[in-house]
């Protein structure tokens, strides 16, 4: 993510970039000179948008939690039709978009961060709870509703992080797993 003298960076380009950086480095990666070099840029330019490391930390688990998944179950509530197609809508748009490729990086900040352990477990919680009602307007009942719930938020989690593969091939598979998760 090289970029130009004459581009400037917004605070969302730093955000991007640490979480690529979090993504194949771990926490450990995302500090400010070695991020600024990684994207082509003084870490002068950094301090435009954050304070320090940690205020980038805080901004980076913020923007995990809305983006990767408040703003998708937002979108999720507003699809018209059956409530087995919104299931796979989801599932759909999290794995075309990678959307959880990162959860595992944030699953292993979490187990030395007692904040982001706190972010991370509010936002795994809001999926389950989330899907868990997609499943109980399916038809399930609320346990098959919370277990099939459950299942599809913890595949989507690995899958994406641990068996990225082809588009192709990761289609066929997810048809798979949404038949299996909505079968009777």
């Amino acid at each position: 993510m090289v970029k130009t003298k004459s581009t400037r960076l917004t605070r969302q380009d730093w955000l991007l970039g640490a979480l690529e950086i979090l993504g194949t480095t771990g926490v450990e990666g995302v500090k400010i000179v070695p991020l600024a070099k990684w994207m082509g840029v003084t870490s002068g330019s950094f301090y435009w948008h954050f304070r320090n490391r940690r205020d980038l930390h805080e901004a980076l688990c913020e923007y995990w939690e809305r983006e990767m998944t408040d703003v998708a179950i937002a979108a999720a509530k507003n699809i018209e039709g059956p409530p087995v197609e919104r299931i796979w809508n989801l599932m759909e748009q999290v794995m075309d978009t990678g959307m959880a490729r990162f959860d595992l990086a944030f699953w292993h900040w979490a187990q030395s961060d007692t904040a982001v352990q706190t972010v991370f477990k509010r936002t795994i919680e809001k999926r389950f709870k989330f899907a868990a009602w997609m499943f109980s307007q399916a038809g399930f009942s609320k346990t098959q509703a919370q277990i099939r719930g459950r299942m599809m938020v913890i595949y989507m989690m690995g899958e994406s992080t641990l068996f990225p593969g082809s588009p192709k091939k990761r289609k066929q598979h997810l048809r798979l797993k949404f038949a299996i998760l909505t079968s009777s």
